[in-house]
């Protein structure tokens, strides 16, 4: 059985493969072809440290994941999310793999929306408001990028000094909240905000928000304004579970981002949109898949 430590993972993981299999893994869930349970999240300690139990099962790829989520890490220098991912064939149960899932979980998201962005941001979008400058906001920018091209990227965090060093290696400028979001026409939160930091009244019409953040049914990054603007979410039932931005709000869902992939709901065109995230246990098998497909691949080519 294959080992892939997060060094192997990286370079076996390409963000313009990993988007297209992220489209075609949500539009295969969104279609009842994906056996998957709602996470389980079990709770250590409210608040600190969280351990979360993921499996799936599609035609092409089987297994689980293994995340800690320690929000307490933050600022330690010890990353808030680890995780292991266990590959298996789904024909004949044999493990496959198991590679490092830190990194996937951070590319996987990031890779979901910009899959998303591509079908609802403006064509023209140009503008990026990062909230947060944490994993997620470095991934977001790589891969936000392979899809619009952004010449004006802001960047706002909790700590200053966090954000001028953000804005000072991605050439983008550290903007106080409000000015950040104010005329942006995508805007990335990712923070572990307990109460809402977004204010619906900051958008511009026709702007798309991709919200990845605050994953506990109590949490919330986006106010109800925000919140009721046209809603897309990765999974209807996993969102009604997890996610405090729609459960608290009571939001109405449009769709599942795996709907607009399949052409079973239509892309709305000028509207404002929010995209609320919490991930998906398919993301990280299809993306596990592609990485020992990739390894396979350049076993191969090492043999030649």
């Amino acid at each position: 059985m294959l080992y892939l430590d997060e060094q192997q993972v990286r370079a076996l993981l390409q963000w313009d493969e990993l988007i297209p299999v992220m489209e075609n893994a949500l539009a295969e869930f969104s279609l009842g072809q994906v056996v998957q349970p709602v996470r389980n999240m079990l709770t250590v300690e409210e608040g600190k440290r969280y351990l979360g139990i993921m499996p799936a099962v599609a035609h092409e790829a089987m297994g689980a994941k293994l995340v800690s989520f320690y929000p307490g890490n933050e600022g330690t220098g010890t990353a808030t999310h680890h995780a292991m991912i266990l590959l298996l064939r789904p024909d004949t149960g044999e493990p496959l793999a198991v590679m490092d899932g830190r990194l996937i979980t951070e590319m996987r998201t990031a890779a979901v929306s910009a899959a998303v962005t591509k079908y609802l941001a403006a064509p023209d979008a140009h503008v990026l408001a990062l909230v947060g400058s944490g994993v997620q906001a470095h991934a977001h920018l790589r891969a936000l990028s392979r899809v619009r091209h952004f010449d004006d990227i802001r960047v706002w965090s909790r700590t200053a000094a966090h954000a001028e060093r953000f804005a000072e290696q991605h050439n983008a400028k550290a903007m106080p909240i409000a000015d950040a979001v104010c005329d942006a026409d995508v805007i990335v939160t990712a923070t572990n905000a307990l109460r809402p930091i977004l204010q619906g009244d900051w958008l511009k019409p026709g702007a798309h928000v991709n919200a990845v953040g605050s994953p506990r049914p109590n949490w919330r990054e986006l106010d109800d304004r925000a919140m009721a603007n046209i809603l897309v979410v990765d999974s209807r039932e996993a969102v009604l579970e997890e996610s405090g931005d729609v459960i608290l709000s009571g939001a109405k869902i449009y769709a599942e981002a795996g709907e607009l992939f399949a052409g079973t709901k239509a892309a709305p065109l000028s509207e404002t949109t929010v995209f609320k995230s919490v991930g998906l246990a398919i993301e990280d098998i299809a993306t596990a898949k592609l990485v020992y497909d990739n390894a396979a691949k350049a076993a191969t080519a090492r043999a030649v």
